[in-house]
C-alpha cells in the first residue's frame, strides 16, 4: 500500500493545496551505497516522534485524552506512505471515554515536501517567498479538508498543525490494485469521483495545477545530479527522451482536447480508496475516498485517466524495487466505458433520457479524453519520480519507476497522440 504522491507545488499557492517546506528543510537522500538502512523499529517510531504525537493528541482532543499518561498513550506506524507517515494512537483499554471524543485516531505527519522556487535570485527573497507560500497553502489545504469534512466526503478533522494533523480512523482497508478491476467497485469509484468533481470548491477555478506544477519539477528535474553509476546510467537514459520538447508536444495534444475543469481528486489510486468495515458486501456504498492533499479545480480527463494508469501498478511489494507493473492491466475500452457510464450517469442528471446512440457518443468522446489525459499522469508523476530518487529517504525504486511510467507514456502515446 502506498501514498506516493508529495503534495503539488506551484509557483502560485492557489496552484495547489499542498504545504510548502523550504530548501533548507528538506533532507535530500545520499546518494550512496548506505541510503537505504531502516531509521525506526517496525512497529513503532522513534521516540521524539512519540513524544511529539502524545502531546498533539493530549493537547488537540477532548475527554480522556486529557488526562492519559505518557506511559498509557498507544501509537504504532500504519505502513504505506511513500510520503506521507501515518500512525495509529488510541488510548489504553483501562481508561473510559468521559463523552463522545474519539477512542482511536489517525497522525498523519507530512514527509519530505518538494520545494521548487522559482526565483533564483536573493536566496533571503527566495525564502521568504517560500515561507509566505507555505503558509497560505497549509490554510488553504486545512480548509479543504475540513469542508469535505463536514459534508461527510472525507475523514473528521480533530486537529491541525504544521507538521500534519489529527484525523478520524476509519475502521477499514486499502483497496488493493487487482480489485480496482472489479465491475461494483469500479462503478462505485466512478460515482464517488462524479460527486467529488461536482462540487464547488472556495479555491482558484483556474486549471493551472497540473502544468504548473509540471513545469517546476521538469525544471528541477534539469538541474539534478546523481553520483552513484546505476543511478547515473538511469538518469541519462531519462534524460535522453528530451523530456522539454516532449512536454510541449503533450501540452498541444491537451490543449486540444477538451476536458471540462472540476474541482479533482488528483490522486485516486487504490491506496487512497478504503473498503469500510462496517458495510457489507452487497451494500451499493462501501468506499470513502482519502487523502486530498492533491485535490484542486483541473481536468476531469487527468482525474480520471490517472485512476485508469493506477490499475497498472501494484505497490504492495517486499522486495527491490517495491512496485510491479503489469501493462496488460490497464483497462479495456469496455472497462473504461463501464466506469464513464457510471460516472455521467452521476453527474448528468439528465443521462438516462438521451437515446442510446447520443449516450455512447458521449461515452465515446470521454474515451478519447481520459487516455489522452493518461498521458499526462505518465509523464507526472515520472518527472516527479526522478526528482525522489535524490530527495527522499524512504525505500523505493523511483528511478525505475520513473522508467516504468514512461515507458508506459511512449506506448500509450503511439494510439493516442495521433
Amino acid at each position: 500500500m502506498k501514498t506516493k504522491f508529495i503534495n503539488g507545488v506551484s509557483s502560485s499557492p492557489s496552484m495547489s493545496l499542498g504545504l510548502l517546506v523550504t530548501e533548507n528543510a528538506l533532507q535530500v537522500q545520499p546518494d550512496t551505497q548506505e541510503d537505504c538502512k531502516d531509521l525506526v523499529c517496525p512497529d513503532r517510531p522513534d521516540l521524539d516522534t512519540q513524544r511529539k504525537a502524545y502531546l498533539w493528541c493530549r493537547e488537540f482532543l477532548h475527554g480522556a485524552w486529557k488526562s492519559l499518561a505518557e506511559d498509557d498513550f498507544h501509537i504504532t506506524i500504519i505502513r504505506g506512505g511513500l510520503s506521507n507517515k501515518l500512525f495509529l494512537c488510541s488510548l489504553p483499554d483501562s481508561l473510559d471515554t468521559v463523552g463522545d471524543e474519539p477512542r482511536s485516531i489517525l497522525l498523519r505527519l507530512y514527509g519530505a515536501i518538494l520545494q521548487m522556487s522559482c526565483n533564483k535570485g536573493d536566496s533571503r527573497q527566495s525564502n521568504k517567498e517560500n515561507h509566505f507560500q507555505g503558509a497560505e497553502a497549509m490554510v488553504l489545504e486545512s480548509v479543504m479538508f475540513a469542508i469535505l469534512a463536514e459534508r461527510e466526503l472525507g475523514p473528521k478533522l480533530y486537529g491541525i498543525f504544521p507538521q500534519g494533523r489529527l484525523e478520524q480512523y476509519v475502521p477499514s482497508r486499502k483497496l488493493d490494485t487487482c480489485e480496482l478491476s472489479d465491475p461494483s467497485i469500479s462503478a462505485e469509484v466512478a460515482e464517488k469521483m462524479a460527486r467529488f468533481h461536482g462540487m464547488r470548491m472556495p479555491f482558484n477555478k483556474e486549471p493551472k495545477w497540473l502544468f504548473g506544477t509540471m513545469d517546476k519539477y521538469l525544471s528541477q528535474v534539469m538541474r539534478l545530479n546523481f553520483t552513484r553509476e546505476s543511478h547515473l546510467r538511469r538518469f541519462n537514459r531519462l534524460l535522453s527522451y528530451n523530456l522539454p520538447q516532449e512536454m510541449d508536444l503533450l501540452k498541444s495534444l491537451l490543449d486540444s482536447t477538451h476536458s471540462p475543469v472540476v474541482f479533482c481528486h488528483n490522486d485516486c489510486q487504490e491506496g487512497n480508496v478504503l473498503l469500510l468495515n462496517d458495510r457489507q458486501t452487497s451494500d451499493k456504498q462501501k468506499l470513502m475516498l482519502i487523502d486530498f492533499e492533491y485535490s484542486s479545480y483541473n481536468y476531469r480527463g487527468f482525474d480520471i485517466g490517472n485512476h485508469f494508469c493506477e490499475w497498472m501498478y501494484d505497490y504492495n511489494c517486499d522486495e527491490f524495487p517495491f512496485f510491479r507493473v503489469s501493462a496488460q492491466n490497464y483497462p479495456s475500452k469496455a472497462q473504461q466505458l463501464h466506469f464513464i457510464e457510471s460516472y455521467l450517469r452521476e453527474s448528468d442528471r439528465g443521462f438516462d433520457n438521451l437515446s442510446e446512440e447520443d449516450q455512447m457518443k458521449l461515452k465515446e468522446e470521454m474515451y478519447i479524453e481520459v487516455n489522452r489525459f493518461s498521458l499526462a499522469s505518465h509523464f507526472f508523476w515520472g518527472l516527479w519520480s526522478i526528482i525522489q530518487a535524490r530527495l527522499s529517504t524512504i525505500k523505493f525504486g523511483y528511478l525505475e519507476y520513473a522508467q516504468a511510467r514512461f515507458d508506459a507514456y511512449f506506448q500509450q502515446k503511439k494510439i493516442w497522440a495521433v
